[in-house]
């Protein structure tokens, strides 16, 4: 398993996982903080994501939202986010709060809904840490409230290849602008972090893409670093397989082979690792490593 990179990726730009804007609809919760396994609290204000990336694990959702429209075709928004995280913030005790966990807080329908700013407030203010991960670069209109504050601004990034950024996160901020975030944070004093992931098998996981992911890590000063590898949430592999079927049909069968077989999968996932740690130690960001795949 090289990881090389496929000679066609900057190629063909399409098809799109989804087509036309999403189906926006208005909806109330009940609450909007909660408690969460990979940080003391997650935040979401909506639920569906205009980004549409193909691999994106928070399909299960519709478990719990049931829609008939595809993912990335829908997007629920909390109307109510900020009265709900008011009443909360009562009784929560302070914390770090993980935003977004599923469903990107700063996608583009956040700049006329601006929930996501405002819980941001909210939170520090009540004397939370709020850690933010996009890919959306709307998240430098939100800079005036992280500055100075108990903050972390993080982006995700799977390939330094716009045209694999188009393909596999249609609607997102393109490679550059992510890193320009990264690096207005920077200056502006607030702690930064970076999201290789998932690393995309065959694609940008061989060890000179990574060696070149971590390279603009090191030159945005990123405080921290996690590489996760693509796996197979329910629902995930429908996508990845219409993508690959239409973009790159040699690869649907290696894919499927590193996501169900076990075998596989492990001796895949053994020197992802490897590779990722080799390309940390190169680059002496070894001690920014927070997690691999």
């Amino acid at each position: 398993m090289t990881g090389a990179k496929h000679p066609n990726s900057s190629l063909s730009m399409s098809p799109q996982p989804h087509q036309g804007q999403p189906i926006i609809r208005e909806v109330a919760c009940k609450s909007v903080l909660n408690r969460s396994a990979i940080s003391d609290y997650s935040l979401n204000c909506y639920v569906g994501c205009e980004h549409a990336c193909a691999y994106c694990y928070a399909r299960y959702m519709q478990r719990f939202h049931p829609h008939e429209e595809a993912w990335g075709d829908f997007v629920d928004v909390k109307v109510n986010a900020v009265e709900v995280l008011e009443k909360q913030l009562r009784r929560a005790a302070p914390g770090d709060v993980f935003i977004s966990s599923a469903c990107d807080g700063w996608q583009p329908l956040e700049r006329r809904w601006q929930l996501t700013r405002a819980c941001c407030r909210l939170l520090l203010e009540h004397g939370f840490r709020v850690n933010a991960l996009t890919k959306n670069a709307l998240i430098l209109r939100d800079l005036d409230l992280f500055v100075g504050r108990d903050a972390q601004i993080s982006v995700t990034v799977t390939s330094l290849d716009e045209g694999l950024r188009r393909l596999w996160e249609p609607a997102g901020s393109t490679v550059e602008q992510r890193f320009d975030v990264l690096r207005q944070a920077h200056e502006a004093g607030i702690e930064t972090g970076i999201m290789f992931g998932p690393l995309l098998p065959f694609l940008s996981d061989s060890l000179d893409s990574i060696l070149a992911l971590f390279a603009r890590a090191a030159d945005a000063h990123v405080n921290v670093i996690w590489v996760d590898a693509l796996n197979p949430r329910p629902n995930v592999w429908e996508a990845v397989q219409a993508l690959l079927q239409a973009q790159f049909p040699d690869l649907v069968e290696r894919y499927r082979r590193v996501l169900f077989s076990p075998v596989v999968r492990a001796a895949y996932v053994k020197g992802l690792n490897e590779r990722v740690r080799a390309a940390a130690a190169r680059l002496h960001l070894s001690d920014r490593l927070a997690g691999c795949a």
